[in-house]
């Protein structure tokens, strides 16, 4: 019997346990079951657009993932996942997708080369890899999805829980106290510290996922959002329209772009300031949009308030 039938065969007993073909996918893929893991070639090409979707750490995740150069947090892992404490990571030494140090620590890298459609579903594959590995092993690449590994991140980690990263300097805690770093480490170590952007978290009520970044010759802040897209940009066009979009003084609004399902707005800021004065504005400004969400639900947007929309749709572009 040829692989295709048996696979065909298995998506078929599979349905017949409960899931109709054309309901949505159990993995949340967001296809129908007959489509995703009910085909043929299960969930292998399946591109989901969302992956952290579900997650309260889903705008950190995607922050860790796409722009943080340095930085650190405990993965908060489900009782029934294993015992070792797993840390994800922005970038890990090689670029690698997973390690354990000697001391039995485990490390999951987020800014790593993906092998399937899925993101969520490649994290969780590392992350069980880190719960059982041997000390001193390395995880280069998670190897090609064969459909045969179930599983994603929202199966490991618990819907409610977040995340706290913490940000570095540079990449100097990719090497253990009292060690050198040497070969390939070193001359990756050096090369990733002279590509880092100062960045900082910008903490305040209601302001999560908010960074502040350094890029050179300007200073932006980046704030990862996980409302429908329609509805921020309407209650971002409310704000625009009454002027109230920026972030005070020394600041305006640049643009935004989608990453992983998710739209991250973008303010140019002044420079010569320091990260930690953008946390009051930034607070005051997450005020206003949550009045302007609420109001946008209740009544739809007039005339100048939809040119504002359009304007802003006119700054986005899609990293993935």
């Amino acid at each position: 019997m040829s692989k295709r039938t048996t696979a065909k065969r298995a998506g078929k007993a599979r349905a017949e346990e409960g899931t109709s073909p054309r309901q949505p996918c159990p993995c949340g893929s967001g296809r129908r079951y007959k489509a995703c893991h009910g085909s043929a070639r299960g969930s292998a090409d399946v591109l989901v657009t969302r992956p952290f979707e579900g997650l309260a750490a889903e705008c950190e995740l995607v922050a860790l993932r796409e722009f943080v150069p340095s930085a650190t947090a405990r993965l908060p892992l489900a009782d029934t996942a294993g015992d070792r404490e797993i840390t994800v990571a922005t970038v890990l030494p090689m670029a690698a997708a997973a390690l354990v140090r000697a001391d039995g620590s485990a490390f999951v890298g987020m800014q790593v080369q993906t092998r399937s459609g899925d993101i969520s579903r490649d994290l969780a594959r590392a992350v069980r890899w880190a719960l059982t590995a041997e000390p001193g092993e390395v995880l280069a690449v998670v190897g090609p999805d064969t459909g045969e590994e179930p599983g994603r991140l929202q199966d490991l980690v618990p819907a409610d829980a977040t995340i706290e990263p913490e940000l570095h300097a540079d990449f100097g805690w990719w090497i253990p106290e009292d060690t050198q770093p040497s070969g390939d480490v070193a001359l990756s170590l050096e090369r990733a510290n002279s590509a880092i952007m100062p960045t900082e978290r910008v903490s305040a009520a209601g302001v999560e996922a908010a960074y502040w970044v350094d890029a050179g010759g300007k200073a932006h802040l980046r704030w990862v959002r996980a409302e429908p897209e329609e509805q921020l940009l309407a209650a971002m066009a409310r704000l625009s329209a009454r002027g109230e979009l920026d972030l005070g003084e020394g600041s305006r609004y640049a643009g935004s772009f989608r990453a992983h399902g998710v739209l991250v707005p973008v303010w140019d800021l002044d420079q010569e300031r320091h990260a930690r004065e953008w946390a009051g504005p930034a607070e005051a400004l997450a005020k206003r949009l949550d009045d302007a969400l609420a109001g946008v639900r209740a009544e739809p947007l007039d005339e100048t308030e939809r040119r504002a929309r359009n304007g802003l749709r006119g700054r986005q572009i899609t990293l993935r």
